[in-house]
């Protein structure tokens, strides 16, 4: 047999490993926190077994508690099973939920390919393209928010009413205008330099008198989307020992630590 004629494994195959499946999760988000489930720490285990066939995938999530929602659940589990799906050379993907309330319904429809809808039948209010506008909306509103509230404390100067007419161009470059910029993109919304910064979800500027109020709301959603992320962060940490190392610092609002330095709870005896 010549070296022509030696048969070696599939290159697609080859080319599959744990690092690559771990790096197409990244691009999975919480829809709710609007973070990478890999940030989250919410990627259990990956294992990568390669046959003459292709390269077959097992991945286990986790979350923070498990009575999180099935319908986040759904999706984040959904999603998974999809990017790993379209790396060439990945001929078999199982993705399954750990822990949770609806493991085993959620697991059962992903293996089966059911859908959302198949999935939980009745119980499914929305489609999952809507579940998934609806929190890239408010992804939008929290990125928006986020670089009007950079500029005004960077400009004393400027009002509330003042931000309805900042286009993108006025924007500091950096980590909160590139990530309304994505935002936008996943909207449809125009990302030219010339365009309004604070908009609805249809990119219609709001009236004058209207900016203050706009503007409150989406401070609120903003507060919510970054208490939530902070909350289950702390919640997937007391849940699984160790899992705050596979957590990556998140910039917005306060981080806690593994460790706390608290006063311990003690139990005193009461005596008649």
């Amino acid at each position: 047999m010549t070296a022509t004629q030696i048969e070696r494994p599939s290159r697609a195959a080859a080319a599959v490993s744990e690092e690559d499946i771990r790096r197409a999760l990244g691009a999975v988000l919480d829809p709710e926190l609007d973070e990478p489930i890999t940030d989250l720490g919410f990627v259990r285990s990956v294992a990568v077994s390669a046959g003459p066939e292709g390269t077959r995938a097992v991945v286990h999530l986790r979350l923070p508690t498990s009575f999180c929602s099935p319908n986040f659940a759904y999706l984040m589990a959904s999603d998974s099973k999809d990017v790993v799906s379209a790396l060439e050379g990945v001929e078999k993907v199982l993705v399954e939920l750990d822990d949770h309330h609806d493991s085993d319904l959620i697991n059962a429809g992903l293996a089966a390919d059911a859908g959302y809808r198949g999935t939980f039948r009745h119980e499914a209010e929305d489609s999952l393209d809507e579940l998934r506008q609806t929190f890239r909306r408010k992804a939008h509103t929290a990125a928006m928010e986020r670089c009007l509230t950079d500029l005004l404390r960077k400009n004393p100067g400027l009002s509330e009413t003042d931000l309805g007419t900042v286009h993108l161009q006025d924007l500091p470059a950096g980590r909160n205008t590139d990530a309304l910029l994505r935002r936008r993109a996943g909207l449809g919304l125009p990302g030219d330099a010339d365009s309004i910064v604070f908009v609805n979800h249809e990119g219609r500027p709001y009236p004058p008198g209207d900016v203050p109020m706009a503007l409150r709301r989406a401070r609120a959603t903003r507060i919510s989307i970054d208490g939530n992320a902070h909350f289950c962060r702390g919640l997937l940490r007391t849940r699984y020992e160790g899992s705050g190392a596979e957590q990556v610092h998140r910039p917005e609002g306060a981080e806690a630590t593994d460790h706390h330095n608290l006063l311990p709870l003690t139990v005193k005896e009461i005596h008649p």
